[in-house]
């Protein structure tokens, strides 16, 4: 088996990189091009790629995530997570290859009542969430797709709030941080071995696929400090306090039963992620 993964030098790019050679999977059957070797927005570098490569197995986590600045450059955003996607998606069908879409929680308004399910309408708010939502549609538009929305990543090799909060609490005894915007933290170690064991089927769809239970940003930011041992005091405060140019879901609890529904299983709790993630930095700090 070939593969292919954009977004390679991200968060999950990076660990699903990891989990493929674990597996045993041989490095000429990883193709893992920076941002140089392939623009996923330009046709032409994709198809040279994906018909140089052939590959069985594409891993789309290459994506405009920047929240905020996307409100500002919706064209490009566009042209990156939507343009983008629809060029993979047409030279997988072009290989048969499989897709796996990596989306998010940002797809929905964050309005629901409960838990949101995989067959609820999206309705994203911002220019994020409505290109996220393009990309899906492009990539349901093949019958050997797979979209896993995600939320709360969180990884090694790339920035996130667990680093963000570790390094403020070098210089802040005392946060702000929200607490009205609940959802799940999703660890790239966890995900990334679900999308390759998702990958060996042919169980295509919409998943929802974050670690196991739920809290706010804030209840995150205690639990980060509390496993590190940092005193920090969180001072819980709402989402209209707390200004950004992009609206954020405040309901972002997404249903994982289809996971179970066809065979799959269910990520470890996030708190458990978490304390596995404080032992990961530890020994990358170690061993540079």
């Amino acid at each position: 088996m070939r593969y292919l993964i954009t977004g390679s030098e991200g968060q999950l790019g990076y660990d699903i990189i990891r989990e493929l050679k674990k597996r045993g999977i041989n490095d000429n059957n990883i193709i893992a091009p920076t941002l140089e070797e392939m623009d996923i927005t330009d046709i032409d570098q994709v198809e040279n790629v994906v018909l140089a490569s052939s590959p069985d197995i594409i891993f789309h986590c290459a994506a405009w995530t920047n929240v905020d600045l996307a409100e500002e450059k919706e064209d490009l955003v566009y042209k990156v997570n939507v343009e983008g996607t629809k060029n993979l998606v047409e030279m997988a069908r072009e290989v048969g290859a499989k897709i796996i879409y990596i989306s998010t929680d940002y797809v929905f308004d964050g309005k629901k009542e409960g838990i949101y399910d995989v067959k609820d309408m999206p309705n994203p708010l911002g220019v994020y969430g409505k290109t996220k939502f393009l990309g899906e549609v492009h990539t349901m538009e093949y019958s050997k797709s797979f979209i896993v929305r995600v939320s709360w990543v969180f990884g090694i090799n790339g920035n996130n709030f667990v680093k963000k909060m570790l390094e403020l609490a070098q210089t802040k005894d005392e946060l702000n941080i929200v607490s009205d915007q609940i959802g799940s933290p999703t660890y790239t170690v966890d995900l990334a071995k679900l999308l390759v064991d998702m990958s060996e089927t042919e169980k295509y769809g919409i998943y929802h696929a974050t670690n196991s239970s739920y809290c706010s940003w804030a209840e995150f930011a205690k639990y980060i400090f509390e496993t590190n041992n940092l005193n920090v005091k969180v001072n819980e405060i709402k989402t209209s306090e707390y200004k950004t140019k992009a609206k954020r879901p405040l309901n972002s609890k997404l249903d994982k039963q289809v996971l179970l529904d066809k065979g799959f299983y269910i990520l470890p709790e996030w708190k458990d992620a978490i304390i596995r993630y404080n032992e990961e930095l530890k020994t990358n700090i170690n061993t540079k």
